[in-house]
């Protein structure tokens, strides 16, 4: 198996197209990272760092800033020109998804082809800007007020001067960033920002392995010191965590579909079979990401503001609370089922499967057809939201029984690995695709690989 995966690595240096597109995506991404350290002016780099420790220390990695954080590659911690990095873009997309699903004239436009897309793509680019702007403009203000970072002044010379430079310097850190990403769209190979968005990721694997070795060390760590047998268990567990995710990315319902023989022309037509794959995990990460956003707002705001009543609220939906737990997963499972809605729409799939001739073998087209797709497709979220919970708690699990921190403990699951192992399957399924058609043999010695989507 690993003999067939070197060999397909190997093999893909030696097609010079695909090579090309290879490392002109390496070279996309290394432009991205440099840009990750380029910091935004006038910003005071050593009270920033300080402010981030303190609010790590006392949340234990979980609040709002840590999933912006992540998703900027780190780079909020440092206030640098990608410190924006793809959340406005990642916002704007998914307020079109939702808008093309309730506003007629969109939906309309989305079934209109490559045109079509074109067209929603630009709205979504707008939309990027306009969020841009708005989150870049707060920023600005937050970093300005001393008693937001706890009496730190983060900002050398507050004012509009300041405001402006700060706006204009982050949404066009995240213009680039969605620039860079097209690129890699169209000259490159894989996803261009769900592979901008890996990258960030795992540019926190090395921060991660140094805290580990440093629990290894029974001089720096004392009493938190992490034994041998314990890293080797959670060594077995990244692979085991791993391995699961790709499998339920990867699983599928797969709904047999008949087509009836017709004559068209003098000539029959139809008569084929195929299927309906109704994937179990249909929602993903963006399920995480909703669940995340509302349960942390209320604790990260409760960090700014001094009133004791919003502090007594705020303990509740803290990190280790079992009132947390269980409003996080039941988030969780409400947004899979809402976004698997909203993209999958079985009273569509059953007229156009009747307008085609196509049927479902012992089950009458229609609304009878409807029924069934979403009956199907209720119990098979269901278990993709449990699976969705458990990778959500993990890191919290891992954390509080290996005593760990969270940088650590988020690479055991959580939206990260959720986005690493996905990415990277969506990257190999086209990479194999280039492989084949030159008739070379893919990553797997039997099968094919099959991507997120």
């Amino acid at each position: 198996m690993f003999s067939q995966f070197f060999k397909a690595l190997v093999t893909c240096f030696k097609i010079e197209d695909l090579r090309k597109k290879i490392l002109f995506t390496l070279a996309i991404i290394a432009l991205y990272r440099l840009g990750c350290f380029i910091p935004t002016p006038g910003i005071n780099a050593a009270e920033l760092a300080k402010f981030f420790d303190r609010i790590a220390a006392t949340t234990g990695g979980g609040n709002v800033f840590t999933i912006m954080n992540m998703f900027s590659g780190r780079s909020l911690e440092k206030l640098t020109v990608f410190s924006l990095g793809v959340m406005p873009y990642i916002s704007s997309s998914i307020i079109m998804q939702l808008l093309t699903a309730v506003i007629p004239s969109l939906e309309k436009l989305s079934k209109e082809g490559q045109a079509g897309h074109q067209k929603i793509n630009q709205y979504t680019r707008y939309g990027t800007v306009a969020l841009g702007l708005v989150q870049a403009f707060f920023i600005a203000l937050w970093l300005e007020s001393p008693q937001a970072f706890q009496g730190l002044q983060v900002v050398d010379n507050p004012g509009w001067i300041f405001r402006l430079t700060t706006v204009v310097t982050l949404t066009t850190g995240t213009l680039i960033i969605m620039w860079l990403g097209e690129r890699i769209q169209e000259q490159g190979v894989g996803n261009g920002m769900s592979l901008i968005i890996t990258a960030g990721i795992l540019s926190a694997a090395p921060a991660a392995v140094e805290q580990t070795l440093l629990l290894l060390n029974p001089k720096t760590a004392g009493a938190a010191q992490l034994q041998p047998l314990t890293i080797l268990m959670m060594v077995f567990f990244l692979v085991s965590v791993i391995l699961l995710t790709t499998l339920i990315t990867q699983a599928q319902r797969r709904i047999p579909v008949q087509y009836a023989r017709r004559m068209v022309a003098g000539k029959s037509t139809g008569g084929q079979q195929t299927y309906i794959p109704l994937k179990v995990d249909t929602a993903g990460i963006i399920a995480i990401i909703f669940a995340q956003s509302i349960i942390l707002f209320p604790a990260t705001i409760a960090s700014f503001i001094p009133a004791q009543g919003i502090h007594s609220f705020a303990s509740l939906l803290a990190r280790g609370h079992w009132l947390y737990y269980s409003l996080y997963a039941v988030l969780i499972i409400f947004f899979c089922y809402f976004y698997t809605a909203i993209v999958f729409n079985p009273v569509d799939v059953a007229e156009n499967m009747k307008k085609h001739g196509g049927f479902v073998p012992g089950v009458r087209p229609g609304k009878q057809t409807a029924d069934y797709l979403d009956f199907v497709l209720t119990r098979i979220t269901l278990v993709g939201a449990l699976f969705i919970c458990a990778i959500a708690v993990m890191p919290d699990a891992i954390m509080a029984s290996a005593k760990v921190p969270y940088l650590v403990a988020s690479f055991f699951g959580g939206t990260g690995i959720l986005i690493t192992v996905g990415v990277m399957l969506d990257t190999m399924k086209q990479i194999e695709s280039h492989l084949q058609m030159h008739n070379y043999d893919g990553f797997m010695q039997s099968g094919h690989l099959r991507g997120r989507r």
